[in-house]
This record gives C-alpha cells, structure tokens and sequence, in this order.
C-alpha cells in the first residue's frame, strides 16, 4: 500500500499540539501563515513566479482529485480525459459529476464538438512512476486552452524524483508564464508523513482558485485550524523532508535490485513512491507468485486495461520488511 510508515516529524506535532486549542471554526482558505507557506514552498519547488498564484488548502490531496469535476461546475455530457494508466480517483471523480471519461491514449475518440472541460495529468505517475518532460506537458496545457478546458496537475510526487527531474505545470516552462486555466494539486502525504492529517493544497490560476474557496466554503470542505497550523511547520522545513526522502531513496534501491535479480522488467518508475513492475505475464500471476511469497502487490489492471500485465510495489514499508522482500525474492 501506499501509505506512509514513518515517524510524524517532531517539528511538526510540536505545531499541531501547539495550535489545539482551537474552538473557533477555521479559515477556509487558510491562515495568512499558511497561504504565505505554500506560496514560498510553490516558489521553490515548482519554480512558479508568485505573482499572480492562487493558493487554497484542501483536506488532503484525494478529496480534491475526487469532488474537483464537480467543483468546476463539470456536469452531463462534458468531458473530462485523466492518464491512460492511473490512479482510480480520477475516474471516480468524473462519475461523481456524471461526467464522461477519456483516457490519454483513446483522445482520438475525443471529436471537435466535444465538450472537454478537465484534463488530469500526474507526474510523478501513480503507478508507474513516470515523469512526463516539459514538452509533453506544454502540449497538454496548450491543447486544453484551445478548448476552452482546465488542466489539472496532480503533482504529489513533484520532490521525489530519481532518474528525471518532474517540473510542475506551474514552471513558467510549462504555463508560458500564465496560470490561466491550470492548477496544481500537492499533498503532504508523502513529503512529510502527513496522510494521517489529511493536509494537501492547490495552487494556480487565481481566478479558478476563487471559485473553489467560494464553494468549498459553503461545503465545508476545511482543514481544521490545527492541521493548517501543522503545515506551515512542514513546508518551512525541508531537513525533515531530505531525511524521508533518503529512506525512500534507499529502500528504493534494495527493492530494484532484487526484483530485477528476480527476473522482473522494471518499466518508468523515475521518481515517486512505486515500482512499475512485469514478468511479462497476466498480473494476477504475478500477484500470485509473489503472494505465495509473502509478498503483496497491487495488481496493475486495478489503475486501467493498460496496466495488465503489471503490478505496482510500494516504497512506503519499513526498512525491516524491505529487506524482508528482498530477502524472500532471492
């Protein structure tokens, strides 16, 4: 599973229990602390030019994949095209709407007159850890602003990269230097052991922003004052986040090293938490061979009929049952 194991960082429960005695309601759009943290974090870690930004948090990363259709007014007969292998909360987000999905590799079925209003792309990928380059992502901007639609960035992975360099699509890079009509989704989760918090945020175009605060609000779709508390102790403090990071780093090279000496192909998988993983054959029988090992896989059909004959394995374990995988593989 992809959940994180680790330790909460001191830093950031001394922040929580700091700001628990919090018995009015919070701010749905955040603490001027809190914007002003994710506004400097997005600066450095995205390369994003701060003017102009809007930024909101959100109640972990997976709610906002899952109810943004619906926040963006997408409804019957729209359209909205999520990555040909992916993360099953796209897909669910759209049937929320009642919207209509399209994979990435089927947009040939995606006519001049249809009415595409949201375009996902994650990178770092959830499976297959794939990072897409700045050319590919400009075109996916530049082709969904020519319809009219919105690009959505789910970008959670963004500091985990290990054979490529991901760029958001807040990189003026990517956006030419406009937020119009792009937003990018972060989370906690990973950076700093937060899933628990439930502490993510979007940033991008201002005007989009604004509208999401104004429903949200009414939704009460809030981070609790705590939790908002919390986080700007955990994006003004990257030691912690290095740290994790070298433990992903490290279990990520014990778990290749002995799934490719177990004979398995390792494809993509250049940055973020997983190994994209075949032998070539159906992935229930590699969910197979591993289980009657001890060891448990997510079968690659669950993130699209591309994913068939692939299963993800997770770096989210403790060292001892890393080296417990890599032990029974060999």
């Amino acid at each position: 599973m992809g959940t994180p194991v680790d330790p909460v960082p001191q830093v950031v429960r001394q922040a929580l229990a700091d700001a628990s005695d919090a018995p009015g309601y919070p701010l749905t759009a955040g603490t001027v602390a809190l914007r002003d943290a994710i506004t400097g974090w997005v600066s450095r870690a995205c390369r994003a030019d701060v003017g102009g930004l809007g930024v909101l948090p959100t109640v972990g990363s997976k709610e906002l994949v899952a109810w943004l259709p619906t926040l963006l007014g997408v409804g019957p007969g729209d359209v909205v095209v999520v990555p040909s292998i992916a993360y099953p909360t796209y897909e669910d987000g759209v049937r929320l709407a009642g919207a209509t999905t399209v994979r990435a590799d089927s947009l040939t079925a995606v006519g001049p007159t249809s009415r595409v209003r949201l375009v996902w792309v994650n990178s770092p990928g959830n499976p297959t850890g794939r990072v897409l380059p700045v050319t590919h992502l400009r075109k996916v901007v530049d082709w969904a602003r020519e319809r009219g639609a919105v690009v959505a960035s789910d970008e959670c992975y963004l500091p985990l990269g290990w054979e490529a360099e991901p760029v958001s699509v807040l990189s003026p890079e990517v956006c030419r230097g406009s937020y119009d009509s792009v937003l990018a989704v972060h989370s906690l989760s990973k950076r700093s052991n937060l899933a628990g918090y439930r502490a993510g945020f979007v940033a991008g175009d201002p005007a989009l922003v604004a509208e999401l605060l104004k429903i949200r609000k009414h939704a009460g779709m809030i981070v609790p004052a705590p939790v908002q508390a919390a986080m700007v102790a955990a994006l003004s403090d990257e030691r912690h986040a290095e740290e994790q990071r070298e433990r992903y780093r490290a279990r990520r090279e014990t778990l290749r090293a002995a799934f490719v000496g177990a004979g398995f192909t390792v494809e993509h998988s250049e940055a973020g938490l997983y190994l994209w993983l075949t032998r070539g054959e159906d992935c229930w029988a590699t969910v197979d061979w591993l289980a009657r090992r001890g060891i448990l896989v997510a079968a690659g059909v669950f993130y699209g009929p591309g994913g068939g004959q692939y299963v993800r394995a997770a770096l989210t374990e403790s060292d001892e049952r890393i080296s417990s995988v890599a032990a029974r593989l060999t």
